[in-house]
């Protein structure tokens, strides 16, 4: 037997970091046992469903990684399928027309309500004759299709991450509406009914999604069997939740994944952080992997039940180990567009060599892409705002006199290089018989606008190449006094 998994998302919002994991874990799931990864988009939710959407998806997953082998097939495309599957159902009798009014099932719920029931359906026309539907039909009532439930019926299966689930017929809330109506008769079908045509189409052999789909399942295992097909396995997986235990939402912030890249995080960080959201490796102590390293291990027994708690903190070390360790060549490519987006100008002098030595700088200091912005600012801008302790290190006696000192030596160096740079505060500090930490505080400070930051002769010679730093000198004694 082949493995043929799917991935079948709504086109209804970008991509959810929730809907990312589930993709993660099918597509780990099939690689593990050299199946097949399909995508499917199940776009018959035609009010919310947008273009710009399942654009989100697609890029999302392709940025991630995770490339699918067929697809993506669409839900709006398999109408005329879906139809003739609910023809099917209702020429066996296992389906009806039903031609309950909204304002009779409000006035049913109402009622049940009233009594402390939990609203269900009460399947008052299952078994209509001929002559009443003639009667409804002739009031002008649409009709819905049902599918007949039988309330005794025990279902079972044999989930791969909550071994035996149990549900009743009872528990699934009367006859099941498969489908909307239609001037042509057979409409729009609904989520469970199209989503098991399909899974029947595409031949999947296991269903992989989160446990918030734990009660459909036991309606979809009612289809299949109605439409004699064989039944997938299942797996459904903890959901995200966020730090107050609750499922991860809109009302957290950022839950899609392109807020996930707009805030700096790596592909690679973000989809090794999504595989530890639940399933842990044989070896505990690994926590950095790829995806191809984590599809050899991965199995439904290391799934966990419980849900998984997001975890900002673990995040940002994992993008910061994918940084840290990432040639430089393409981190320069990942930060470009961030310093662009900030409105940074790449001329006078700031060509690729110079950008791959300023991201040499800042590289051991990222935690997100992100942050490159800021950490860059000062040699993008021709002057530099000082912090309060730099302002008060260049007030400090004899401050001035040192950096006019290490102009002058400027002067007496054509090329400014590690070793003549070293030389110049060698020399400074000789001559004006001062400490040699006063002369690296006060450079850092003219140069910088601030007490902190990268290696300060690497920042020096950055800033010489692009002739700001004889500028930046003169300006904080311009400024001290």
């Amino acid at each position: 037997m082949t493995v043929r998994v799917r991935l079948a998302p709504s086109p209804t919002g970008n991509l959810h970091i929730g809907t990312a994991r589930t993709a993660v874990f099918n597509w780990l799931f099939a690689r593990h046992h050299d199946g097949k990864f399909i995508l499917r988009i199940e776009d018959t939710d035609l009010e919310r469903s947008r273009p710009e959407y399942t654009e989100s998806i697609l890029q999302g997953l392709q940025w991630l990684g995770l490339n699918w082998d067929e697809g993506p097939v669409f839900q709006t495309q398999r109408l005329e399928i879906y139809k003739s599957a609910v023809q099917t159902l209702l020429d066996k009798g296992l389906a009806y027309r039903c031609y309950t009014t909204a304002d009779e099932l409000e006035a049913l719920r109402e009622s049940q309500k009233a009594r402390g029931q939990a609203p269900r359906y009460d399947n008052r026309h299952r078994n209509l004759t001929p002559e009443q539907e003639a009667a409804y039909k002739a009031q002008g009532r649409s009709f819905v299709i049902r599918f007949k439930i039988d309330d005794d019926r025990e279902i079972v299966w044999n989930d791969l991450v909550r071994e035996k689930m149990v549900w009743r017929g009872s528990d699934l809330g009367g006859d099941m509406v498969i489908a909307r109506a239609a001037a042509d008769g057979i409409g729009q079908p609904l989520y469970n009914f199209a989503v098991v045509v399909d899974d029947m189409d595409m031949q999947i052999t296991h269903v992989i999604r989160g446990e918030d789909h734990i009660a459909n399942t036991a309606k979809q295992i009612l289809l299949y069997e109605a439409f004699g097909a064989k039944i997938p396995e299942f797996a459904h997986t903890p959901l995200i939740l966020n730090q107050e235990g609750r499922k991860l939402s809109k009302r957290d912030g950022v839950t899609s994944i392109s807020d996930f890249k707009k805030l700096g995080f790596t592909a690679e960080a973000l989809v090794n952080y999504m595989t530890l959201l639940g399933w842990s490796p044989p070896d505990s102590t690994q926590e950095i992997f790829t995806l191809q390293e984590a599809a050899k291990q991965f199995s439904f027994e290391r799934v966990n039940k419980a849900g998984a708690k997001f975890d900002w903190a673990k995040l940002d070390w994992l993008n910061s180990q994918y940084i840290h360790a990432m040639p430089v060549d393409k981190l320069t490519d990942l930060i470009i567009p961030y310093w662009q987006e900030a409105g940074y100008q790449f001329t006078g002098g700031r060509e690729r060599p110079w950008l791959e030595q300023l991201v040499t700088l800042i590289q051991p200091s990222l935690t997100r892409l992100v942050d490159a912005v800021e950490m860059s600012k000062l040699f993008f801008t021709d002057s530099v705002e000082f912090s309060e302790e730099a302002a008060a290190q260049l007030k400090q006696e004899g401050v001035a006199l040192t950096v006019n000192g290490v102009i002058a030596s400027l002067e007496n160096h054509q090329e400014l290089n590690e070793a003549s740079a070293q030389e110049i505060i060698k020399q400074v500090v000789k001559e004006q018989n001062v400490k040699k930490g006063l002369v690296m505080r006060s450079l850092r400070a003219a140069l910088t606008g601030d007490m902190h930051g990268p290696d300060l002769i690497q920042s020096w010679l950055l800033l010489h190449q692009i002739g700001l730093d004889k500028h930046r000198l003169m300006k904080a004694t311009a400024t001290d006094n």
